[in-house]
């Protein structure tokens, strides 16, 4: 998921005309609607006595593990879910949209061996090159605050040979609750404005070399570097984000931020430590992507469709857990509920497992370009992607009519759960932030139900730390109930849905899927 997107779209909601919460919306509908009470009963009692998330989670997380496109993984995973799909009686395919660039993550050690001894704990970044069965001992060196690219380019040298330090030490690793908690009001103001010092310059000694993030580590490679060090730090303890390499030919490694910040000290103190690296990847070349589809036919309008959402892939820093598992969880298990008490849908319901959506929403992009008659007649889609918590809120995208059903549908729903999620009308168009945008600019009613953050952008978004154990399973549950009850109430609901586009309102152009990622 995009937290730039994330975060617009939770200002657009706080900033939005109408914004009500708990039993206060559900005071009149355009059209009458009465959900039967035994099938909502049915989905509350399955989804508690019978859930299968805490199984599911650890077959995907700990079992198949992160979900890099491109990945043996990513295939592993997409074979799981048609396979479990199939032990509950629910058809599902794999349906290829592109190819990536294929790549296998090894096994990395990464020691300190003087002026001591001490094992660090380090990620080699997605898509990095590997080592082979070679172990590279150096020292190391910091990039320095040189004048200009002319110095740079005669520094330049130096690196041959050498570990090479690219990310600026922070003062501290404690997160900004811990500070503000603890810390003196003068110590707090102190501590934020040296981190933000510190970072500023680091930003201009990169400027004075003339290139970006990106070209300095190319650069750095040519000249003779034996790996890069990174610290791409998450303002969280222990916590890192872990994105893609640059490199094409050496390492990239991000070390923690405790131990990236004592070899800088160590090197920046006239004694720079000596490093042993050893990483390994492998080269796939090109490899299909797929999106997992699944179905339950609709006996009644079974060309008209209620769609359930959320991206399968991960960044691989950690397992992906939630982001997007818990998504992926949610949406299972809905479809298994659904199955089991409500077999014979009106309309058709789909479930979109997507890929490639860290790149991009190349999956749903993909599904949206394929698929003009699902997109045509699509009744909703519901799509969760941004952590572990309990939906919260629900916003209309834009569209003028999603006031009544939406309003409608989520009535249906057990006070416990409804009353927790506030809603705004008509809202903003979602421009990327997840998959439900690439049904939204196609015209079509994707909704993105969003949930509470438990410090998502801070400790699971892209992380090393995004694991099982993260995972609030009371949350991920009503949000099972919750989809489910949506997607029941959009499949019965008599009439198809309606979604004109508000006046004034500025629409997000479609973009095109890449088909092919990875090689640049």
């Amino acid at each position: 998921m995009k937290l730039t997107d994330t975060l617009f779209q939770l200002k657009i909601c706080s900033k939005a005309t109408t914004f009500i919460a708990g039993a206060m919306l559900f005071g009149s509908t355009a059209r009458a609607q009465t959900p039967n009470k035994g099938v909502i009963d049915a989905i509350m009692n399955e989804a508690t006595q019978n859930s299968q998330l805490e199984k599911l989670a650890h077959e995907l997380m700990d079992g198949v593990g992160p979900r890099l496109v491109g990945t043996p993984q990513m295939k592993q995973a997409n074979d799981w879910a048609v396979a479990k799909y199939a032990s509950w009686g629910i058809p599902a395919r794999n349906e290829k949209w592109g190819t990536w660039r294929g790549w296998e993550r090894g096994i990395s050690h990464i020691d300190m061996i003087s002026p001591r001894v001490k094992s660090l704990e380090g990620t080699q970044l997605a898509w990095s090159p590997g080592m082979g069965k070679k172990t590279e001992t150096a020292q190391v060196v910091i990039l320095p605050d040189l004048t200009d690219s002319l110095a740079f380019k005669n520094w330049l040298p130096s690196v041959k040979g050498k570990f090479v330090m690219v990310s600026v030490c922070q003062p501290t690793g404690r997160d900004e609750n811990n500070l503000k908690t603890f810390a003196l009001p003068s110590t707090y103001t102190k501590i934020k404005a040296t981190r933000d010092s510190l970072t500023k310059a680091w930003a201009a000694r990169i400027r004075k070399t003339g290139l970006t993030t990106r070209t300095l580590h190319a650069a750095l490679e040519k000249a003779g570097a034996l790996a890069i060090l990174t610290n791409n730090w998450s303002a969280g303890f222990g916590v890192d984000k872990i994105f893609e390499a640059y490199t094409k030919k050496v390492p990239t490694v991000d070390i923690g931020l405790e131990d990236y910040t004592l070899v800088y000290r160590l090197t920046e103190g006239g004694n720079p430590p000596t490093l042993s690296i050893h990483t390994e990847s492998k080269e796939l070349g090109e490899v299909p992507t797929f999106n997992t589809i699944a179905e339950i036919k609709g006996t009644e309008k079974p060309n008209e469709y209620v769609m359930l959402s959320a991206h399968f892939d991960s960044w691989d820093g950690g397992t992906g857990a939630t982001d997007n598992g818990t998504g992926t969880l949610t949406m299972m298990e809905a479809m298994r509920i659904l199955k089991k008490v409500y077999p014979n849908p009106k309309r058709t319901i789909l479930v979109g497992h997507w890929g490639s959506e860290e790149q991009g929403l190349n999956g749903s992009r993909a599904f949206v370009e394929d698929h003009p008659e699902i997109v045509a007649n699509l009744q909703a889609l519901f799509n969760q992607d941004n952590g572990t918590g309990r939906v919260t809120s629900l916003a209309g995208q834009g569209y003028v009519e999603p006031k009544d059903y939406l309003t409608r549908w989520l009535n249906a729903a057990p006070d416990t759960i409804k009353n927790r999620v506030k809603t705004s009308f008509p809202g903003q168009p979602g421009s990327g932030g997840s998959d439900f945008a690439s049904f939204v600019a196609a015209g079509a009613p994707g909704f993105s139900i969003s949930s509470l953050s438990w410090d998502y952008s801070t400790y699971t978004w892209h992380t090393n730390r995004d694991t099982y154990d993260k995972i609030v399973f009371d949350d991920v549950r009503n949000n099972a109930i919750l989809a489910a009850i949506l997607a029941y109430m959009a499949s019965e609901d008599p009439a198809k849905t309606i979604n004109t586009k508000t006046p004034g309102i500025k629409w997000p152009a479609q973009t095109k899927a890449t088909r092919r990622g990875g090689f640049n």
